[in-house]
């Protein structure tokens, strides 16, 4: 285990910043991507959990805040100083969220990931103080999706109105978390993490876990997305060829259109429609302008 900067290589030390910072950024946009549907949550208990939430989550950025300074960063120049184009916060969290039943699937397919990803490094990582401070970061990670997962099958029950909006949620948000993961295995290029032991599992052993837990989720609740286990291979596998285009106005997938993966990055480097409103909100304190 690596504890301090003395024991570190430049090269041990780069490739444990990366993952942090992609941490930060993650977790600090989440505040203004949940804050707007917080508080038109539809009950006092569900507005708490959410304002807890959001308040977990800037802890969180902090963590990760904390130890990148520890490593020779300027905490101030990361958070105030750098453009938009910058943030390495992911297409996930920058796009607006409309209703209660996208924040509700936010958590329970969101929440996931992030535990999921962040799980992988507290059992895998070499360096220490992250180790450490994962602890308490997983502990929140699973009430927010406990939190998502309750609101899920409450929304699921109800009418079949309102379960019909849960299940075009789910159906929007699928393929954004299955891209939280990174690039398929076949074209990672860089193998440092796995190399100095600052994480443990591909992106696509992580995309499957993920897999794992959604899509049981959604079937327990009669809500549809487009993968399946399949016996034969022993794993859950899409029902589309993925990557598929994304027409960001209409916020839909076309899942009759595969594109490239260099279209996709092309995307992730433009930015969601909301990045450039949150991360002025984080930046600035200016009010949310987006969807109602």
């Amino acid at each position: 285990m690596i504890e301090s900067v003395d024991e570190m290589t430049e090269g041990y030390k780069e490739a444990v910043k990366m993952p942090l910072l992609v941490n930060a950024d993650i977790e600090l946009m989440s505040a203004p991507a949940l804050f707007r549907q917080a508080v038109n949550a539809p009950s006092l208990d569900a507005r708490n959990a959410e304002l807890s939430t959001i308040q977990d989550e800037v802890g969180h950025a902090y963590i990760s805040h904390r130890l990148l300074r520890n490593l020779g960063e300027d905490i101030d120049e990361l958070i105030y100083e750098r453009e938009p184009y910058e943030w390495r916060s992911g297409y996930a969290f920058e796009v607006y969220l409309d209703d209660f039943a996208e924040q509700t699937v936010f958590h329970a397919f969101g929440d996931q990931a992030g535990l999921t990803l962040l799980s992988d490094i507290h059992e895998n990582t070499s360096y220490a103080p992250w180790k450490r401070a994962l602890v308490k970061v997983e502990k929140e990670e699973q009430f927010h999706i406990r939190h998502g997962r309750t609101w899920f099958r409450r929304l699921a029950s109800k009418s079949e109105t309102t379960k019909q909006r849960l299940q075009e949620a789910a159906y929007w948000m699928f393929p954004l978390w299955l891209e939280v993961f990174g690039l398929p295995d076949d074209l990672k290029t860089h193998t440092e993490q796995f190399e100095y032991r600052i994480k443990g599992k591909t992106n696509d052993e992580l995309r499957q876990d993920w897999l794992d837990e959604i899509v049981p989720l959604c079937e327990e609740n009669d809500i549809d997305v487009p993968a399946h286990y399949d016996e034969g291979a022993e794993e859950y596998v899409l029902e589309f060829d993925w990557p598929v285009a994304y027409d960001a106005e209409e916020a839909k997938w076309h899942y009759d259109d595969p594109v490239s993966w260099d279209d996709v990055m092309d995307r992730w480097r433009e930015g969601g429609p909301a990045r450039d409103q949150f991360i002025e909100m984080i930046q600035g304190g200016g009010p949310y302008q987006g969807a109602t």
